[in-house]
């Protein structure tokens, strides 16, 4: 994949539930990891998803008041390039970044393309998600094995306490979508 493009699953251009502050959100397309219990499990197809210009992401929302950038999936770091690109884009505009990743740092770090983009990222959330580990504090992790790793003093564990809800949106296609670290739609009288 060329490293200017990303495979994209959806793009919330301003969401309070997935990082501090209000933020943008997006969610890469593809993931080789298939965790069991996977929140996104649409984004697991490697074909699926559109092929959108790095740059052209943050340019449509920087008038938009957000604090910054949440990269989910899928699997951001499938497509390390245009990750990289992304982020690079985020700090030029003075955005904060988080990512969220089900590859642990240390295969991060053993990788040179995925190393590449740590140096553009505050807070890292790694490893694979556990639905036997579901994180039951007020932290925005999808279960207690992940770590959060801060990589710049932008931030710290205290800016991470979520009140631990989510948001729904409704598209223009009419899809409902949910967001956030409080499983609505576990409720049966949701679905």
């Amino acid at each position: 994949m060329d490293g200017g493009l990303i495979n994209i699953h959806a793009v919330l251009p301003r969401s309070s539930v997935n990082g501090p502050g209000k933020r943008v959100v997006v969610f890469f397309q593809g993931c080789q990891r298939r965790c069991e219990g996977c929140f996104n499990p649409a984004t697991h197809p490697f074909d699926a998803g559109v092929l959108t210009p790095a740059e052209d992401i943050l340019e449509r929302y920087v008038a938009i008041d957000i604090e910054g950038l949440t990269v989910s999936g899928g699997e951001p770091f499938s497509q390390p390039r245009g990750l990289k690109a992304l982020l690079e884009s985020a700090r030029a505009r003075g955005l904060t970044t988080l990512v969220y990743t089900g590859f642990k740092i240390e295969e991060i770090e053993a990788d040179p393309a995925m190393r590449a983009c740590l140096a553009s990222i505050d807070v890292l959330v790694d490893g694979p998600y556990d639905e036997t580990r579901q994180e039951a504090t007020l932290l925005p992790r999808g279960s207690t094995n992940q770590s959060f790793h801060f990589l710049t003093p932008r931030y710290s564990l205290h800016d991470l306490y979520m009140p631990g809800r989510s948001e729904v949106f409704i598209g223009a296609d009419g899809m409902v979508r949910e967001t956030g670290f409080s499983r609505i739609t576990a409720r049966p009288e949701i679905r």
